[in-house]
């Protein structure tokens, strides 16, 4: 049994080790400052709730408008320098946050962080995809993502301790992110070369192949899969609400039903992962997250009616099985990401993924508080049926997308990045690269989220 659980505990390589221990860095160095940012903005910096608001959106629009032109300067400079810079330039930037004091000056450094962190996003994801062997990427990621949870939780305990010391330490708490986010820099720049940052004598050509964004389908995948990551708008937004608001259970309880979720996102991804290799095994686990999403809002749903301690089992329950919706949808993301995009235009793919993910799920905080809070059972029953319509349409569009490549990309080039490729000692007794029927029988971030 002990050895089991250290096997479990142990990295599937030293790579993905080294890769956890850098999302770990990350996620401390980002979730010091998102523990306290808001008492930063409020108590320190003097802004309003209509403020942060009005800053977070205008970030996220800057976001959107530059994600393909970051996926761009990824392929063209390479995935790993960019990801360090963007590490760099991260740090600085929170170094400058205990000096604000307008709302202008927060909006200018809120669009500057989102924009950096979009660049940061981009290239981790193509450079994590490029430099991972492809038998073991599905479980590297599932590591990874355990990592990033522990490195949250750590963040969270730290920015938690400054706001118990008060203002003053809430204030200079960011120069400590920016302090992590040089040690991500270290950490990112001691990695190894991706093939797509190996330097040649001559002049980078453009990228072969289509661009992103001449590829519907994989718009389609990705705007289908942000609706399914909805389910993270019901766990941070519209379920905590319905508790407080419509339900007798305690208002503490939120704060536990948090801890369930990320001691299960701590835990268990490398098992949600598991048997997860190619686009079936992957829309089966995502047929799996939908199954648990609409579980999640027929339970929710029930608590309206229930009282003292069965509405608290009901809301636990609910939890556990929204928390399996989201590590199943990250096991099947790791493997659609690999297998449906052009290998030679990766940075481009994860440009252009963002404004497909950002098209699926921003009108979710409003259309599902909407919902639940004034249509009630059939509001819930709605919102189940709308990621069930997504699910269904991101099997359609994985299937397109799979056939686009087949059409524009090179065999050979397309066989390297399936996650069942033939290992290299293997590949001379597997004979030529084929491409296999995506209907063969039969995975960090947030969103991405991993940078």
């Amino acid at each position: 049994m002990l050895t089991a659980l250290r096997n479990y505990a142990t990295p599937p390589s030293s790579l993905a080790g080294r890769l956890s221990l850098q999302s770990l860095i990350f996620a401390s160095a980002d979730g010091t400052f998102l523990a306290g940012s808001a008492v930063f903005f409020t108590l320190v910096v003097g802004l309003s709730l209509g403020q942060i608001g009005i800053g977070l959106t205008v970030a996220a629009i800057a976001s959107f408008v530059v994600a393909v032109p970051m996926g761009k300067l990824v392929d063209h400079f390479g995935p790993k320098r960019m990801w360090a810079l963007s590490a760099v330039i991260q740090g600085s930037l929170f170094v400058a946050w205990p000096f604000i004091e307008s709302f202008p000056q927060y909006v200018a450094l809120a669009v500057a962080m989102e924009v950096v962190g979009t660049l940061g996003g981009t290239a981790h994801g193509a450079y994590v995809i490029d430099v991972l062997p492809a038998s073991e990427r599905v479980e590297s990621r599932a590591y990874m993502y355990s990592a990033l949870n522990v490195g949250f939780s750590l963040g969270a305990l730290i920015g938690g301790g400054a706001i118990a010391f008060g203002t003053d330490v809430v204030r200079w708490a960011p120069v400590l992110s920016a302090a992590l986010f040089v040690a991500n820099s270290v950490a990112i720049l001691r990695l190894p070369d991706a093939s797509h940052d190996v330097r040649s004598s001559e002049p980078r050509a453009k990228p072969e192949g289509i661009p992103a964004i001449r590829n519907r389908a994989w718009i389609a995948v990705t705007a289908f899969t942000g609706v399914m990551w909805t389910n993270q708008v019901l766990l941070h937004t519209v379920i905590p609400v319905w508790l407080v608001t419509e339900t007798d259970a305690p208002e503490v309880l939120v704060a536990l039903l948090f801890g369930t979720n990320t001691a299960m996102c701590i835990v268990l991804p490398r098992l949600a992962s598991r048997g997860i290799r190619d686009i079936t095994t992957a829309l089966r686990a995502v047929r799996f997250s939908t199954l648990f999403f609409v579980l999640t809002c027929l339970i929710t749903l029930a608590t309206h009616e229930t009282a003292g301690w069965v509405t608290i089992f009901m809301f636990f329950l609910g939890h556990v099985v929204l928390t399996w919706a989201e590590l199943f949808l990250s096991a099947s993301g790791w493997t659609l990401e690999a297998e449906l995009m052009d290998p030679r235009r990766r940075g481009d793919y994860q440009g252009v993924s963002e404004l497909g993910g950002t098209l699926g799920r921003f009108w979710a905080p409003a259309v599902y508080g909407f919902l639940a809070m004034e249509w009630g059972a059939f509001g819930w029953l709605t919102i189940a049926a709308i990621v069930t319509a997504g699910a269904a349409g991101l099997h359609v569009a994985a299937r397109s997308g799979r056939r686009f490549l087949e059409q524009h990309v090179p065999a050979d080039v397309l066989a390297d990045a399936r996650a069942d490729a033939p290992a290299p000692e293997d590949a001379a007794a597997a004979g030529p690269p084929s491409i296999v029927d995506q209907d063969a029988p039969l995975p960090e971030s947030t969103g991405d989220l991993i940078r």
